[in-house]
């Protein structure tokens, strides 16, 4: 796991930073090739989400989110995007690569991974599909899973640091 990564982690909601330190060592083994991954955005602040939410609106280019500041489960910790870094050096965003060449593309193996530990993939939505999104969706309780939906999230309760509080 590199600087880059570990640094993006530290600012996740702490309830899901070990988990996701699990889940990118599980990626990392698994793709034994060239591969490895690198998170590229994790918690995003509402300024943020408002400036990409601009693109292709206000300012020129193609649009990237469809999410409001507020919208994205990334403003509050429970996000990340992720991208391959080849050989230490190079981004690669390509799904159907396979790096280490087992048969499976390495994107794959870790959008399974991912998967295992209950967070859903921005490549399975119906649209806008963001192929580089993951995010948790449920947060386990003592009352039961708490769906992490945007709008309930902006309902809850935030502690000192501006993190959402889920009831234990």
């Amino acid at each position: 796991m590199d600087k880059i990564t570990l640094q993006r982690i530290e600012k996740l909601h702490p309830s899901i930073r070990e988990e996701v330190k699990q889940i990118i060592k599980e990626c990392d083994e698994a793709l034994t090739g060239k591969a490895k991954i690198r998170i590229t955005q994790g918690l995003r602040s509402f300024e943020e989400q408002e400036k990409l939410y601009a693109i292709g609106r206000i300012t020129s280019g193609k649009k990237v989110t469809n999410a409001k500041a507020g919208q994205s489960i990334h403003n509050y910790g429970l996000a990340v995007d992720i991208c391959l870094i080849i050989n230490g050096k190079a981004a690669s965003w390509d799904t159907a690569k396979d790096w280490d060449n087992d048969g499976v593309a390495d994107w794959y193996e870790c959008v399974k991974i991912f998967a295992k530990h209950g967070w859903d993939w921005g490549g399975n939505w119906k649209t806008f599909k963001d192929l580089p999104h993951f995010e948790k969706k449920n947060f386990p309780t003592k009352k039961g899973l708490v769906k992490t939906s945007w709008r309930a999230l902006s309902k809850l309760k935030r502690d000192k640091d501006g993190y959402v509080i889920f009831e234990k």
